[in-house]
């Protein structure tokens, strides 16, 4: 899978050109915008291994940034969980333990349940068709094997079912679990022995059609088990030798 993160030390976004202070912050919020992106999708994506200590210096230079800005993007990433600070010693790719992907997806399995049930209650016309354009464009992503693309519209679809459920409590727990395993949630697609990546692809299909009817119960208990079969292919992928992981397509 080709990272989003440029092979050369060139600036993600050219430097402020006049003085104003609003628009100097404004480009400044925008460019950390920007490099939180780009280190998130590739530690999500794999790119460092489970426990290694993340490459700062190698990620300046790829980004064309200085080790402040990065800083600033890694405790982020901490407090979403992907990576773990050290103390005077930079920091490194947070390792979870199977035990740790059971609870975890168990627990997101409960609270994705809940906020299909609730949005099935509240959700607009609009907002019906506005997740039915990002299941096409998954599909685009899925024929194509692309699977970052098809991982970024995958990961709206959830979230906007959640926002749909009109619960900032529920919403805010969310966000706290989804960034926990959003890496390990991106590697199951590559578990050899249930060829999950197109086994969700259905669930997807399922999903769809229960939200497009409103069928609460129904969707509830299909967002469950597609957290529980993400649950299980997870497990398989951890347990997987490294050197017979499949290739990112």
């Amino acid at each position: 899978m080709k990272s989003t993160i440029p092979d050369t030390g060139v600036p993600i976004a050219p430097p402020a050109t006049n003085g104003g202070d609003r628009q100097e912050s404004r480009h400044e919020a925008s460019l950390h915008g920007e490099i939180l992106l780009r280190l998130r999708d590739y530690v999500v994506e794999g790119n460092i291994p489970d426990g290694a200590r993340v490459p700062e210096r190698q990620l300046c230079e790829m980004l064309g940034i200085s080790r402040t800005p990065l800083r600033e993007a890694l405790k982020v990433l901490a407090a979403e969980g992907l990576i773990e600070l050290l103390p005077n010693r930079g920091a490194r790719i947070r390792q979870l333990s199977q035990r740790d992907l059971e609870e975890l997806f168990d627990v997101m399995a409960g609270l994705e349940s809940l906020a299909g049930r609730l949005a099935c209650e509240a959700i607009t016309d609009e907002e019906i068709t506005a997740i039915e354009q990002l299941h096409y464009e998954m599909y685009g992503h899925y024929l194509r094997r692309d699977m970052h693309g098809y991982f970024q519209a995958n990961q709206r679809i959830h979230e906007s079912i959640v926002a749909a459920a009109r619960n900032e409590t529920l919403k805010t727990a969310y966000a706290n679990f989804a960034g926990r395993i959003r890496r390990v949630r991106y590697s199951a697609n590559f578990a050899r022995k249930r060829q999950r990546w197109a086994e969700a692809m259905r669930e997807h299909e399922a999903i769809l059609d229960a939200l497009r009817r409103r069928a609460a119960s129904e969707l509830s208990d299909i967002l469950f088990q597609h957290l529980r079969n993400k649950r299980m292919a997870a497990i398989e992928h951890l347990a997987e030798p490294e050197e017979d992981a499949p290739a990112a397509p």
